[in-house]
This record gives structure tokens, sequence and C-alpha cells, in this order.
């Protein structure tokens, strides 16, 4: 029998957010736990807990994270009439934050990178960002990792 996985790890990493919108570059903390893993081949996989928070990997710059939120902003205004404006008895409050929703669906709930000769394997310009939007809210990120 061929054995295809030998070893999976798993960290939590819980964000306190402090803003309505928010990107944190999380990139070396993935990549920290890819080295401390043991993993030398394999897969790293980064994946929010939540629906109104996003992953996603681009160019760590201020100028893009700034496009990034003002282009989400006119894609996705505050102020249109969305039908998530109810009251939600399952919540006891008139649920308010499907643009946070729709803002998630874009920017995608999780990333992935290959694991080479126990490093990340990722382009100099690529950060990973966890997003926030509905903060701020105490989040939890899950990396994986797997392989041998």
């Amino acid at each position: 029998m061929e054995r295809i996985v030998d070893m999976v790890k798993i960290k939590v990493m819980v964000l306190n957010t402090r803003k309505e919108f928010q990107m944190i570059k999380i990139t070396e903390d993935v990549r920290s736990f890819v080295e401390e893993s043991g993993i030398q081949n394999g897969l790293a996989a980064v994946i929010t807990a939540h629906t109104t928070t996003g992953i996603m990997v681009n160019e760590g710059l201020t100028c893009v994270e700034t496009d990034i939120e003002e282009t989400l902003e006119r894609l996705i205004p505050k102020d249109a009439p969305y039908a998530h404006a109810h009251f939600l008895p399952s919540y006891g409050a008139t649920g308010s934050n499907s643009p946070s929703h729709l803002k998630s669906m874009l920017s995608g709930n999780s990333c992935m990178f290959v694991v080479q000769d126990g490093k990340l394997v990722s382009g100099d310009a690529q950060d990973v960002y966890f997003t926030e939007f509905d903060g701020p809210k105490s989040r939890k990120v899950y990396i994986e990792i797997i392989g041998e």
C-alpha cells in the first residue's frame, strides 16, 4: 500500500479585528507554521471560519489595499436595498450585514500554497491577507498543512 500523506498539522489563529473593514497580513504566520510543522512537501491551506470575512492573496502594498477597499465599496455599497435587512428571530436582531457577506463571497474564504523542502512556495509579491468586512470582532483562521 502506498502512503500518500504522512502528516497533518493544524493551527488555529484568533484575530481580534479593530475596524469594520480591515486587511491583516498573515503571510509570516503561515510561513512560520509551515517551517515549524516539519512537513517537507505537501500543501498549506488557509481558511477563514466566518461568512463575513475573507482570505485573499495579493501584493502587500498599502496602495493595493486601498484599491481593494474602494473597489469593493463601489461594487457593494452599504445603502443598497438588500433582502438580508430584516429581523432574524434566530439572532434576535435585524440582519444588516449583507454587504459583508457579498464582499466575503468575492474575496473567497481560503487559499492554498505548495510546500516544498519545508518552505512555503509563493511569488515574490504574494501576501496572504485575512480580511474583515463586518468588524470589529474576534475571528478564527485555520492553517492546515498536509504532506510528508
